[in-house]
């Protein structure tokens, strides 16, 4: 048997990845603080924790309700698509307040960091295999000004997928650890971005134009890519894949 954890799974990308694991017949467990209701109508299938990532001393608590779930006798592999992420604090970093900053690193770093340490010692403990990712972005690779904390929080996760990954291969164990960077995307998020003034993210132009122009990829299409990766017996471990190179 197999599941599948997802973060952020109530709208956007999340949401797309939820759906097209449940396809597959793959049992989700979702991670958001509201519930999708789409989703909550595959209740065999669905199962969903309330859960604010940015709280991180709640993550134990949570991730040990969710190994309960999961970690059966039948279970033979774990997805953990660690998704949920935010652009937020856009503005020049001296002006960034330190509680904006700590939730920013909380949601973007911490989490994703905690669940896969979580998960990896669980999966191993039990013999279970996991193949995880966390969503990345280009930010991680170009500064852009007025995304100090979103460049850093993305660069930061890219090298310790790297990180893991390499731990796991000197460890010789099944595991898979990735990220993905899936473009720019039809979201929530993009409507935050081309909200900013000039002032605090000098691209912001640009960004209206991609929506504009129907530049913005559909979630749905971009999940689908996620899924065909992770669930593809092929892949290659502590890779950065991109979005580019398939749609």
């Amino acid at each position: 048997m197999k599941y599948a954890i997802v973060t952020g799974v109530s709208k956007g990308l999340g949401e797309s990845i939820a759906k097209l694991f449940l396809d597959l017949n793959i049992h989700v467990i979702g991670l958001s603080r509201s519930v999708n209701n789409h989703l909550a109508n595959h209740e065999n299938l669905f199962t969903h924790f309330p859960c604010d990532l940015a709280n991180v001393e709640s993550l134990d608590q949570v991730c040990d309700e969710i190994s309960d779930a999961v970690f059966t006798e039948d279970t033979t592999t774990i997805y953990l698509v660690n998704n949920a992420a935010t652009v937020e604090p856009i503005d020049q970093s001296m002006h960034i307040q330190t509680t904006a900053l700590t939730q920013h690193v909380n949601l973007n770093t911490i989490a994703p960091m905690a669940l896969t340490n979580y998960f990896l010692k669980k999966a191993t403990e039990k013999g279970v295999q996991l193949i995880s990712v966390i969503i990345t972005s280009g930010a991680a690779e170009s500064p852009s000004y007025g995304w100090s904390a979103y460049c850093s929080t993305k660069a930061s996760v890219n090298m310790y997928t790297k990180t893991v990954a390499l731990e796991q291969e000197e460890l010789k164990t099944d595991h898979k650890v990735i990220a993905f960077s899936p473009g720019i995307m039809d979201t929530d998020m993009q409507e935050k971005i081309r909200s900013s003034s000039e002032a605090a993210f000098a691209d912001v132009e640009k960004f209206k134009e991609f929506k504009g122009n129907n530049l913005l990829k559909d979630t749905d299409l971009v999940g689908g890519v996620v899924v065909d990766i992770l669930t593809d017996d092929e892949v290659e471990n502590g890779k950065i894949y991109h979005v580019r190179n398939y749609i």
